[in-house]
């Protein structure tokens, strides 16, 4: 089983995005657009631009 995205309409009428494991766990969650179409959009932009992002640690942590 893979991880899947969600399309869903945040209490302010705007579409969010949440990306969730096999599990069932929700690992990270989208901004509020104002368009499916662009909701869309953001997904697509996520699986193209951090497959292979590389992981940086910040100070803080």
């Amino acid at each position: 089983m893979t991880g899947k995205f969600e399309i869903y309409m945040d209490k302010s009428d705007k579409y969010r995005f949440r990306l969730k494991a096999p599990n069932g766990e929700i690992i990270a969650v989208g901004q509020g657009y104002s368009s499916r179409d662009a909701c869309l959009n953001g997904i697509e932009s996520i699986k193209k631009n951090a497959s292979d992002a590389p992981i940086e640690e910040v100070n803080g942590l």
